[in-house]
Protein backbone atom coordinates (compact mmCIF):
# COMPACT_ATOMS: atom_id res chain seq x y z
CA UNK A 1 0.00 0.00 0.00
CA UNK A 2 1.21 3.64 -0.77
CA UNK A 3 2.24 5.27 1.71
CA UNK A 4 2.90 8.62 0.31
CA UNK A 5 1.34 11.02 -1.68
CA UNK A 6 2.38 13.81 -4.01
CA UNK A 7 1.70 17.72 -3.37
CA UNK A 8 1.75 20.08 -5.86
CA UNK A 9 2.61 23.81 -3.86
CA UNK A 10 1.39 26.78 -5.39
CA UNK A 11 4.03 29.33 -4.85
CA UNK A 12 2.22 32.93 -5.59
CA UNK A 13 2.90 34.95 -8.29
CA UNK A 14 6.58 35.49 -8.16
CA UNK A 15 7.61 36.94 -4.62
CA UNK A 16 8.52 34.70 -2.07
CA UNK A 17 6.91 37.05 0.65
CA UNK A 18 3.79 35.60 -0.84
CA UNK A 19 3.56 32.48 -0.40
CA UNK A 20 1.26 31.08 2.15
CA UNK A 21 2.34 29.75 5.19
CA UNK A 22 1.29 26.24 4.21
CA UNK A 23 3.72 26.54 1.03
CA UNK A 24 6.40 27.89 2.62
CA UNK A 25 6.40 25.21 5.12
CA UNK A 26 6.20 22.29 3.20
CA UNK A 27 8.91 23.80 0.49
CA UNK A 28 11.27 24.11 3.65
CA UNK A 29 10.61 20.59 5.23
CA UNK A 30 10.29 18.70 1.80
CA UNK A 31 13.05 15.61 1.04
CA UNK A 32 11.68 15.27 -2.76
CA UNK A 33 11.21 18.26 -5.09
CA UNK A 34 10.05 18.32 -8.23
CA UNK A 35 9.37 21.32 -10.72
CA UNK A 36 9.38 22.03 -14.04
CA UNK A 37 11.48 24.12 -16.06
CA UNK A 38 12.89 25.39 -19.95
CA UNK A 39 16.03 22.68 -20.64
CA UNK A 40 18.97 25.42 -19.93
CA UNK A 41 17.03 27.34 -17.45
CA UNK A 42 17.04 27.37 -13.70
CA UNK A 43 13.15 27.58 -13.81
CA UNK A 44 11.10 29.85 -12.53
CA UNK A 45 9.37 27.93 -9.15
CA UNK A 46 12.79 26.77 -8.53
CA UNK A 47 14.19 30.20 -8.66
CA UNK A 48 11.00 31.52 -5.95
CA UNK A 49 12.14 29.30 -3.49
CA UNK A 50 15.84 29.69 -3.45
CA UNK A 51 17.49 29.55 -0.08
CA UNK A 52 14.52 27.70 1.24
CA UNK A 53 14.63 24.08 0.47
CA UNK A 54 16.48 21.72 2.21
CA UNK A 55 20.28 21.19 1.41
CA UNK A 56 19.43 17.53 1.97
CA UNK A 57 16.70 17.56 -0.57
CA UNK A 58 16.41 15.54 -3.61
CA UNK A 59 15.24 17.88 -6.78
CA UNK A 60 13.77 16.30 -10.34
CA UNK A 61 13.81 19.33 -12.92
CA UNK A 62 10.97 18.25 -15.07
CA UNK A 63 12.83 19.34 -18.78
CA UNK A 64 9.61 20.46 -21.29
CA UNK A 65 11.15 18.52 -24.44
CA UNK A 66 9.54 22.09 -26.45
CA UNK A 67 8.35 24.89 -25.73
CA UNK A 68 7.78 27.85 -28.25
CA UNK A 69 9.89 26.10 -31.24
CA UNK A 70 6.48 24.70 -33.13
CA UNK A 71 2.88 25.40 -33.19
CA UNK A 72 1.15 24.74 -29.73
CA UNK A 73 -1.67 23.41 -31.77
CA UNK A 74 0.48 21.10 -34.44
CA UNK A 75 0.04 17.31 -33.82
CA UNK A 76 4.24 16.76 -33.05
CA UNK A 77 3.89 19.80 -30.20
CA UNK A 78 0.58 17.70 -28.46
CA UNK A 79 2.31 14.65 -29.11
CA UNK A 80 5.82 15.74 -27.60
CA UNK A 81 3.59 17.41 -24.47
CA UNK A 82 1.71 14.12 -24.11
CA UNK A 83 4.71 11.99 -23.56
CA UNK A 84 6.71 14.47 -21.36
CA UNK A 85 3.29 14.33 -18.92
CA UNK A 86 2.85 10.49 -19.09
CA UNK A 87 6.30 9.78 -18.14
CA UNK A 88 6.32 12.20 -15.44
CA UNK A 89 3.74 10.94 -14.13
CA UNK A 90 4.81 7.69 -13.76
CA UNK A 91 8.10 8.64 -12.32
CA UNK A 92 5.71 10.63 -9.95
CA UNK A 93 3.15 7.91 -8.46
CA UNK A 94 6.40 5.48 -8.37
CA UNK A 95 7.92 7.84 -6.13
CA UNK A 96 4.61 8.55 -3.89
CA UNK A 97 4.44 4.69 -3.41
CA UNK A 98 7.04 5.20 -0.76
CA UNK A 99 7.38 9.27 -0.13
CA UNK A 100 5.83 12.61 -0.52
CA UNK A 101 6.89 14.42 -3.51
CA UNK A 102 6.56 18.13 -3.36
CA UNK A 103 5.79 19.73 -7.01
CA UNK A 104 6.76 23.39 -7.24
CA UNK A 105 4.16 25.36 -9.35
CA UNK A 106 4.26 29.31 -10.26
CA UNK A 107 0.84 30.86 -9.16
CA UNK A 108 -2.25 28.95 -8.65
CA UNK A 109 -1.60 25.04 -9.75
CA UNK A 110 -5.17 24.72 -10.89
CA UNK A 111 -5.04 28.06 -13.03
CA UNK A 112 -3.25 27.85 -16.24
CA UNK A 113 -0.44 25.60 -14.62
CA UNK A 114 1.19 22.72 -16.17
CA UNK A 115 0.70 20.31 -12.87
CA UNK A 116 -3.05 20.01 -14.26
CA UNK A 117 -2.02 17.68 -16.52
CA UNK A 118 -0.36 15.31 -14.22
CA UNK A 119 -2.91 16.21 -12.10
CA UNK A 120 -5.16 14.54 -14.15
CA UNK A 121 -2.51 11.78 -15.36
CA UNK A 122 -2.35 10.60 -11.87
CA UNK A 123 -6.20 10.40 -10.43
CA UNK A 124 -6.32 6.60 -9.47
CA UNK A 125 -2.36 6.27 -9.28
CA UNK A 126 -1.58 8.16 -6.01
CA UNK A 127 -2.71 10.54 -3.72
CA UNK A 128 -2.93 14.26 -4.78
CA UNK A 129 -2.34 17.34 -2.64
CA UNK A 130 -2.75 20.44 -4.35
CA UNK A 131 -2.02 23.49 -1.91
CA UNK A 132 -3.57 26.89 -3.68
CA UNK A 133 -1.20 30.05 -4.62
CA UNK A 134 -2.19 33.96 -5.38
CA UNK A 135 -2.36 34.14 -8.78
CA UNK A 136 -0.08 35.54 -11.36
CA UNK A 137 -3.52 37.84 -12.49
CA UNK A 138 -3.40 39.06 -8.70
CA UNK A 139 -0.06 40.40 -8.57
CA UNK A 140 0.00 41.87 -11.56
CA UNK A 141 -3.23 43.73 -11.07
CA UNK A 142 -2.24 45.00 -7.41
CA UNK A 143 0.98 46.41 -9.03
CA UNK A 144 -1.09 48.64 -10.92
CA UNK A 145 -2.70 49.88 -8.09
CA UNK A 146 -6.02 50.16 -9.33
CA UNK A 147 -8.87 47.66 -8.33
CA UNK A 148 -9.50 45.33 -10.97
CA UNK A 149 -13.33 45.24 -10.57
CA UNK A 150 -16.28 47.31 -8.78
CA UNK A 151 -20.02 46.63 -8.03
CA UNK A 152 -21.31 44.14 -10.80
CA UNK A 153 -18.26 44.48 -13.27
CA UNK A 154 -17.58 40.69 -14.79
CA UNK A 155 -14.05 39.90 -15.43
CA UNK A 156 -12.76 38.29 -18.35
CA UNK A 157 -9.67 35.89 -18.52
CA UNK A 158 -8.67 35.07 -22.18
CA UNK A 159 -5.02 34.12 -23.21
CA UNK A 160 -3.29 35.91 -26.14
CA UNK A 161 -2.98 32.39 -28.18
CA UNK A 162 -7.16 32.97 -29.30
CA UNK A 163 -7.87 34.42 -32.75
CA UNK A 164 -7.44 37.97 -33.13
CA UNK A 165 -11.10 38.36 -34.27
CA UNK A 166 -12.47 36.52 -30.70
CA UNK A 167 -9.68 38.50 -28.60
CA UNK A 168 -11.51 41.76 -30.02
CA UNK A 169 -15.30 40.07 -29.57
CA UNK A 170 -14.67 39.28 -25.97
CA UNK A 171 -12.76 42.47 -24.81
CA UNK A 172 -15.16 44.27 -26.71
CA UNK A 173 -18.27 42.17 -24.10
CA UNK A 174 -16.85 42.30 -20.80
CA UNK A 175 -16.30 44.95 -18.38
CA UNK A 176 -12.75 43.92 -17.05
CA UNK A 177 -9.80 41.88 -19.04
CA UNK A 178 -7.11 39.89 -17.95
CA UNK A 179 -4.80 38.73 -20.43
CA UNK A 180 -2.49 36.04 -20.26
CA UNK A 181 0.21 33.94 -22.47
CA UNK A 182 0.96 36.72 -24.69
CA UNK A 183 4.94 36.70 -25.28
CA UNK A 184 4.83 37.02 -29.41
CA UNK A 185 1.14 37.35 -29.03
CA UNK A 186 1.15 40.76 -28.37
CA UNK A 187 1.34 42.53 -31.34
CA UNK A 188 -1.75 40.62 -32.22
CA UNK A 189 -3.23 41.54 -29.19
CA UNK A 190 -2.88 45.05 -29.71
CA UNK A 191 -4.72 45.13 -32.45
CA UNK A 192 -7.37 43.00 -30.84
CA UNK A 193 -7.94 45.81 -28.28
CA UNK A 194 -7.73 48.79 -30.77
CA UNK A 195 -10.22 47.21 -32.41
CA UNK A 196 -12.20 46.58 -29.34
CA UNK A 197 -11.96 50.53 -28.30
CA UNK A 198 -10.26 49.14 -25.46
CA UNK A 199 -6.65 50.00 -26.13
CA UNK A 200 -6.27 53.19 -24.17
CA UNK A 201 -7.80 51.73 -20.94
CA UNK A 202 -5.17 48.49 -21.18
CA UNK A 203 -2.07 48.03 -18.97
CA UNK A 204 1.18 45.19 -19.53
CA UNK A 205 2.57 44.30 -15.83
CA UNK A 206 6.41 42.49 -17.01
CA UNK A 207 7.13 40.40 -13.82
CA UNK A 208 4.87 40.94 -11.39
CA UNK A 209 5.34 41.36 -7.90
CA UNK A 210 9.54 39.89 -9.44
CA UNK A 211 12.56 41.24 -9.33
CA UNK A 212 12.23 43.92 -12.49
CA UNK A 213 8.76 44.21 -12.31
CA UNK A 214 7.77 47.06 -14.82
CA UNK A 215 4.30 48.84 -15.51
CA UNK A 216 2.94 50.65 -17.94
CA UNK A 217 0.48 51.46 -20.57
CA UNK A 218 0.02 49.24 -23.01
CA UNK A 219 -0.07 52.03 -25.82
CA UNK A 220 3.07 52.75 -24.59
CA UNK A 221 5.31 49.91 -24.63
CA UNK A 222 7.09 48.03 -27.00
CA UNK A 223 5.84 45.08 -28.85
CA UNK A 224 8.67 42.91 -26.90
CA UNK A 225 7.66 41.60 -23.59
CA UNK A 226 9.01 38.94 -21.51
CA UNK A 227 7.05 35.25 -20.99
CA UNK A 228 5.67 36.68 -17.57
CA UNK A 229 4.03 39.51 -18.77
CA UNK A 230 0.26 40.12 -17.89
CA UNK A 231 -2.21 43.28 -19.88
CA UNK A 232 -4.81 44.18 -17.77
CA UNK A 233 -8.20 46.43 -17.96
CA UNK A 234 -9.78 47.31 -15.11
CA UNK A 235 -13.50 47.36 -14.76
CA UNK A 236 -15.20 50.96 -14.28
CA UNK A 237 -18.41 49.93 -12.48
CA UNK A 238 -20.75 50.35 -9.98
CA UNK A 239 -19.59 52.78 -6.84
CA UNK A 240 -21.43 53.63 -3.79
Amino acid sequence: MATGKVICVGLGPGDPDLMSVRADRLVRTARHVAYFRKAGHPGQARQIVEGRLDPQAIEYPMEYPVTTEIPFDSPEYRSLLAGFYDTWAARLADLAKAQEVVVLCEGDPFFYGSFMHLHARLQGRAAVEVVPGITGMSGCWTATGIPITWGDDVLTVLTATLPEAELAARARGTDALVVMKIGRNLPKLRRALQAAGRLEQAWIVERGTMPGQRVQRLAEADDVTPYFSIVIVHGQGRRP
